[in-house]
């Protein structure tokens, strides 16, 4: 192994001086003061941060004198709905610093505040995107390529998240920062305050850095930027890091030492009833930690000893009517920071829009694969990571080490990830990836896999990405590889995306996910999407064309699949589209639907229609309603569903989700029934009270979760999480399968 991937390590490493902006723009170019924006004559905006003697008193009132003392930055530009004309509600900024925190303040102005949109303050809720919001990304390496998202809204509510490489977004991702808020008759103010302790930067004096502020007001649909950002790019715009303005003159304390130390202690006490033996109110008690330190500002370890993840909300149920795996996002902490680094291959990531087709392109590092076999759980001794930036390259380093399963079906097992990646041209990437575990699922023998990918992009819209992987497994003596190409241009009036996928029959990564194998696939799709002006209730048609032809690695048609889908987006935000479907599924061998229900090999052609509307959330019931109807193999599919969100008060709000599937083959007839609902109740941003309640017909079991999350100091959490499942397959009473109510206590210490 080691002989293959050296030789592409020697070529990234002999490559030439990164990038980055960061050594070629003098820290002292910009705005002469008092000053704090000037924009040149080719439109690239550049604006001042100004040091401050004392730290600001955050309380989104904007009484400190500092206020009248230096000038606001203004001037946003809309993206949505009129690229690049003036924002018609005005916002002024300040940016400032001291020798600990960045503080950045606004005054958001509204002609109609009593319209603004604003139902939710629970922490990292995706609900405040839709609120009246003010977002700002820092490109602390002013590369063009990597940031730190902030959000806060008229409520105060905190949303934080990672951006790698413009495309990746990691929004379960926390760090230790405050914003204030208040509401004015003629719009409202935040002030953020963010340390420099929870940012990742160059080592030195002063520095150049990007920077972007979106605000947007949900009652007129309308977003703008303080730089701008294409409209192609919708609410991922503010992943657009090369679009960011210019900021000059930041001084990043050099001296601090960065190192955090994060206990924990834990209780709870447990029933398992399907375990053997079984156990009931099992009490039990651990302690634990995390330790960050900082090898430079851009560089951190990580370690993590007894690591536990009993507050981790559950998984959301689906209904699986497919012969391929299902894939669960991860949640866990210790994995977050830097999980956009160690992401390999897979170009669309998180872009893909809703009820897309799941991708079939592998993922040769998934963290999910840690810590839990088979649906248990499995205990984490320790581990070590590295991650961050030297320089030009991103860096991923980590070591797992588990222990024995309560059940005693998994052995103690390592898990390494080596990832490097270079930074080349002003957008694009190349790297590798080397993963290894040391003990297979089954038996004994280690499982290793590696590859290299490049990621190209130029000007705004156009990508050309791929990746070429091998594994090694025992046993597994047939073709072991995988690669990819994708070219697409995603512009705003039009689109086109060309892609081939091969993966093996032998590929196997043990520490990553393969929805399928033995395939190779070649898709093609092409968009045209217009923004008419002579509607003033419609934003923009969409007409989307696509097909995708899957084959064995024999060229034997498994599944091919044509889409015709018409969709309108309107100035209220709502939208709506109906889409048909022309399938084919070629099955090899028998496949059970469900229970008891067999489908026999053979070829099947079926076709559907699907319609969707969406309702926007500035209303107090929205969300999405759809139908879809038509042949599903030998027989029809009739599926009704609904996810939306019920805003009782700000902060008090209901979530329900159904999904109904009523099927007819020849084999026989069932019916799935998928029922949940998120219940949110908000004391404040730093404290909630969340139920998730969830039934799946198909498993036959309803699950409860219900979490009290107290943030009593920054960072530092207490959390009281009472989870059960409960079998729905017999008579009377759900019968009880497991439960649990743990109580964990955090305190985070920094130094």
């Amino acid at each position: 192994m080691a002989t293959r991937v050296t030789p592409v390590i020697a070529l990234l490493l002999a490559m030439a001086t990164p990038a980055s902006a960061q050594s070629d723009a003098p820290a002292d170019r910009g705005p002469v003061p008092p000053a704090v924006r000037m924009q040149d004559a080719a439109g690239q905006l550049t604006v001042r941060v100004v040091r401050i003697a004392e730290p600001i008193v955050a309380d989104g009132r904007l009484d400190d004198p500092i206020y009248s003392e230096v000038p606001a930055i203004d001037g946003f530009v809309q993206q949505l709905p009129d690229e690049g004309a003036a924002a018609t509600e005005p916002t002024e900024v300040w940016i400032l610093f001291d020798d600990r925190n960045v503080y950045l303040a606004a005054r958001c102005w509204d002609s109609h505040p009593e319209r603004m949109v604003t139902n939710e303050m629970t922490r990292d809720a995706r609900n405040m995107w839709s609120n009246a919001s003010l977002a700002v990304v820092f490109d602390t390496f002013h590369d063009g390529r990597n940031g730190i998202n902030f959000l806060s809204n008229p409520l105060g509510g905190l949303f934080d998240s990672l951006v790698t490489d413009e495309r990746n977004v990691n929004i379960d991702w926390n760090t230790v920062w405050d914003a204030k808020a208040s509401v004015f008759d003629q719009g409202w103010i935040v002030e953020m305050v963010i340390p420099f302790k929870s940012l990742r930067y160059q080592p030195g004096g002063a520095q150049t850095w990007g920077i972007n502020i979106a605000r947007h007001v949900q009652w007129k649909n309308e977003t703008s930027y303080l730089s701008g950002v294409p409209a192609s790019l919708g609410r991922r715009g503010i992943l657009q890091v090369s679009s960011s303005a210019t900021l000059v003159g930041i001084e990043p304390p050099t001296t601090s030492r960065n190192l955090e130390l994060k206990p924990y202690a834990i209780s709870g006490a447990l029933t398992d009833l399907d375990s053997a033996p079984a156990t009931e109110n099992d009490v039990t008690g651990e302690v634990g930690f995390d330790l960050k330190y900082g090898l430079t500002r851009s560089l951190i370890t990580d370690f993590t000893v007894n690591t536990d993840f009993a507050q981790v909300e559950a998984d959301e149920q689906q209904i699986n009517l497919t012969r391929f795996s299902l894939f669960f996002p991860e949640k866990r902490e210790f994995f977050l920071e830097g999980q956009g680094i160690f992401a390999f291959g897979n170009p669309e990531g998180a872009a893909r829009r809703r009820n897309a087709r799941p991708s079939d392109a592998p993922v040769l590092f998934f963290s999910r694969r840690i810590g839990l076999e088979g649906g248990e759980e499995v205990p984490i001794i320790a581990g070590g990571r590295v991650a961050g930036r030297a320089g030009a390259y991103s860096i991923g380093l980590l070591n797992i080490q588990t222990g024995d399963s309560e059940s005693g079906d998994t052995l103690p097992t390592n898990f390494s990830v080596v990832r490097l990646k270079r930074d080349l041209l002003r957008r694009s990437t190349i790297g590798v990836i080397y993963t290894r575990r040391s003990l297979l699922p089954d038996g004994p023998g280690v499982n290793q896999a590696y590859g290299a990918d490049a990621n190209f992009r130029f000007y705004e819209n156009l990508s050309l990405t791929g990746y070429f992987a091998r594994t090694e497994t025992p046993d597994l003596t047939g073709g072991d590889s995988s690669y990819r190409g994708r070219f697409a241009y995603t512009g705003d009036r039009y689109g086109v995306e060309v892609d081939h996928l091969t993966v093996d029959e032998d590929f196997n990564p043990e520490i990553g996910f393969v929805r399928r194998d033995d395939f190779r696939r070649n898709f093609a799709q092409l968009r045209f999407s217009p923004r008419p002006r002579s509607v003033p209730w419609l934003r923009r048609i969409i007409h989307q064309g696509s097909f995708d032809y899957i084959t064995d690695t024999t060229g034997v048609l498994e599944t091919s699949e044509g889409k015709l889908r018409f969709e309108l987006e309107l100035e209220n935000s709502d939208k709506w589209h109906v889409e048909y479907t022309d399938s084919f599924e070629g099955l090899q061998e028998e496949f059970e639907i469900v229970d008891g229900i067999v489908l026999p090999p053979g070829g099947y052609a079926f076709r559907d229609v699907r319609t969707e509307y969406e309702i926007g959330a500035q209303r107090r019931v929205s969300g999405r309603v759809s139908l879809l109807h038509g042949s599903f193999f030998n027989g029809t599919r009739t599926e009704v569903a609904y996810q939306g969100r019920v805003v009782v008060t700000p902060r008090f709000a209901v979530e329900p989700r159904i999904a109904v599937n009523d099927v007819e083959l020849l084999e026989g007839l069932f019916t799935t029934t998928l029922l949940g609902a998120r219940t949110n109740f908000t004391v404040s941003p730093r404290m909630f009270l969340a139920a998730l309640l969830q039934y799946n017909s198909t498993n036959e079991v309803f699950d409860t979760n219900i979490r009290f999350r107290w943030e009593y100091l920054p960072g530092s959490d207490l959390f009281v999480v009472y989870s059960s499942g409960r079998d729905t397959g017999v008579e009377g009473f759900p019968r009880l399968q497991n439960r649990s109510f743990v109580i964990k206590l955090t305190r985070l210490l920094r130094f």
